[in-house]
């Protein structure tokens, strides 16, 4: 059976995250009870038991903008003691004058990858996250992300269909870093015309080389662990990229909500099993392999 890199999920502690605590507040993935509460490393690795998982990648979760160091320092000492994860995307504020120095602090760090920033916008307020439904376009961000390439670092990136056209222009002006859309264009309309607006914005990015498409998080907004729902957007996805730019994350422990580690594994390994085993290999290990540098 292929082995799988896992290039995207979390590991926190609640203590650390401030969307965490106090008052629950509506998020993009429903109600969250089950998995306000540590999420250790440990427990990452008893999910993943008997799935066939060799190496994944830790996702920022949102610490406190001041904590953006602290995090990968955290993950990093996790990594030493246990051996997972084996790279990180931190956070950086791409619109902070400072940024330049967090992100050199942070590539001290021997795991550290790529950087995360959500950029994502959306009317509907429980689907927004960003301040701003263009910030691709903020002069602030243009100028920071250019120092990505400097470190080394890709940029992990998070937009709905609307926003891909300056996503798209964004990874066009920076061709030498590497952009990883994250969860397949976060598909939230489900409607004819909704379909057609993220397949629009998903051809605009593939047409960027520096494109790849992380095929994770799609029960994000089904809330469910929909076997259909995840082989359309994977045979779409891998249409427009193509398998070398297509790679496999699990999003745990949000995914956690609706599945277990081994059903989730199981609906993208059937998705996948119309295809060559080459592709297979490709998405579930070779492009989250090269993409996030893991040797």
């Amino acid at each position: 059976m292929i082995k799988i890199i896992d290039g995207h999920h979390h590991i926190w502690r609640q203590a650390d995250l401030p969307w965490l605590q106090g008052p629950m507040v509506p998020r993009i993935f429903g109600p969250y009870e089950s998995i306000r509460r540590d999420y250790p490393i440990e427990e990452f690795l008893a999910d993943i038991k008997s799935s066939n998982v060799e190496k994944s990648v830790y996702i920022q979760t949102n610490w406190a903008k001041t904590g953006a160091v602290d995090e990968v320092a955290w993950v990093q000492s996790v990594a030493d003691a246990h051996g997972w994860p084996h790279g990180i995307v931190g956070y950086a504020d791409l619109l902070d004058d400072n940024a330049g120095e967090t992100l050199k602090r942070q590539a001290k760090f021997p795991l550290m990858r790529g950087i995360r920033m959500q950029l994502h916008w959306h009317k509907n307020e429980i689907y927004r996250f960003a301040a701003d439904p263009d910030l691709a376009s903020d002069a602030r961000l243009r100028k920071n992300i250019r120092l990505l390439a400097e470190h080394g670092l890709s940029f992990d990136l998070q937009v709905f269909a609307s926003q891909m056209k300056g996503a798209a222009k964004l990874a066009k002006d920076n061709p030498d870093i590497t952009f990883v859309l994250q969860h397949a264009g976060m598909l939230e309309n489900l409607s004819p015309a909704g379909r057609k607006s993220w397949r629009e914005g998903m051809k605009r990015l593939a047409d960027q080389e520096n494109v790849v498409s992380k095929l994770s998080g799609l029960g994000t907004f089904i809330h469910s662990n929909d076997a259909e729902h995840i082989r359309d957007v994977v045979t779409e996805t891998i249409a427009r990229f193509g398998p070398a730019r297509c790679l496999f994350g699990s999003n745990f422990p949000i995914e956690k909500l609706w599945t277990s580690y081994a059903d989730l594994v199981a609906a993208y390994r059937t998705a996948l099993s119309s295809f060559p085993e080459k592709v297979q290999k490709a998405v579930l290990h070779d492009t989250a392999k090269r993409v996030y540098q893991l040797g």
